[in-house]
């Protein structure tokens, strides 16, 4: 079943129904070309377009992003599918998943995960840059411009989950405002009555669109460089973190859901790293400032006292050849008054 129907009525949008399937190739008898597929290459797109048109504010140049496009996308697709396979190697009964490589690379078939397409794409960052020879402050630089043009595809990428009708949270209220109706998905219990979850996906795709208008507001102030990507780490951990707690699909070690581990961990990590550096940075701004003032000021008195005391000086000499001339004056008075006797 390829058609699932969706509703938001809390907002006025009655049920209506999404082919997952775009449409059709005539290869292998039939490639089908699914929305999924489709919404990931757009937000693949948008992310590469944000980097280009970061180039200019950090100096680095586009074709240099050409390079770091083509490695990053294709390893951040293999972490993402190595990460979902190596989190449910096994079911919950203890059998194995996956019997082949065949098995362990059938993306199309479902399965992969943000946080590996993350490492993925971060590792693929970090080996270009090795081999451009970038400086740690350049690869801090290119880590500054793709971060925000990963939240930008994960803003649009969400949806794919949206035209599947999955990724969704647990049941909700029918007098929740913002409930998802949701009927023919084939990870639901009814897949042919109307029920209503949350919608995780909006949820996670409307606090990245927070998080990347604050992120573009700070980024021409940012204080040192890596100072984006941690912003997004840490934003992205925190909200995850949350939403991650309503999905009913997520992965597991034990009892701990692997995603929400991990946002936490990037929250907390990154946040610690961006107080600490601020506040690294701040001291040595404060240095500085302090440094060249107390020295300008010392000299700056040293010289007032010296002018306040020619100026002292040179009024009493004005005030002593005042004196003179007035007692020459006198004396001339006298003088005058005496021959006139």
């Amino acid at each position: 079943m390829t058609e699932v129907i969706i509703s938001f009525p809390g907002i006025g949008i009655d049920a209506f129904s999404i082919d997952k399937v775009a449409f059709e190739l005539p290869f292998f008898g039939g490639l089908e070309v699914r929305w999924y597929g489709i919404i990931l290459t757009l937000g693949i797109i948008a992310g590469l377009c944000y980097a280009l048109y970061r180039t200019k504010t950090e100096g680095i140049s586009a074709d240099d992003i050409m390079d770091y496009a083509l490695w990053t996308v294709m390893l951040a697709i293999i972490g993402a599918r190595l990460y979902y396979v190596l989190t449910t190697l096994k079911d919950p009964a203890g059998n194995w998943n996956y019997h082949s490589f065949t098995d362990v690379i059938a993306i199309w078939n479902g399965g992969i995960a943000m946080y590996g397409s993350v490492i993925g794409g971060a590792l693929a960052l970090f080996i270009v840059s090795k081999i451009k020879k970038y400086n740690k402050n350049q690869m801090l630089k290119v880590f500054d411009m793709v971060a925000p043009g990963v939240m930008l595809g994960q803003i649009i990428g969400r949806w794919g989950n949206f035209v599947n009708g999955e990724a969704h949270g647990v049941e909700t209220s029918e007098n929740f405002f913002l409930r998802m109706g949701l009927m023919g998905a084939a990870d639901t219990d009814y897949p042919f009555r109307m029920v209503y979850y949350h919608p995780t996906f909006l949820y996670e795709s409307l606090w990245n669109l927070i998080g990347f208008v604050l992120i573009n507001l700070f980024y021409k102030k940012k204080k040192f460089d890596g100072q984006i990507v941690l912003m997004y780490l840490a934003w992205y951990g925190f909200g995850r973190m949350f939403v991650e707690g309503l999905r009913t699909d997520s992965l597991y070690i034990g009892v701990f859901r692997i995603s929400q581990v991990v946002g936490f961990l990037c929250f907390a990590i990154c946040t610690a790293l961006l107080v600490y550096f601020y506040i690294r940075g701040r001291r040595g701004e404060l240095d500085t400032e302090e440094y060249v003032p107390v020295y300008e000021k010392l000299r700056g008195l040293g010289l007032r006292r010296r002018a306040k005391a020619g100026a002292e000086e040179q009024e009493e000499n004005t005030k002593s050849a005042d004196e003179a001339l007035s007692e020459i004056e006198t004396k001339n008075d006298t003088i005058s008054d005496e021959e006139k006797e």
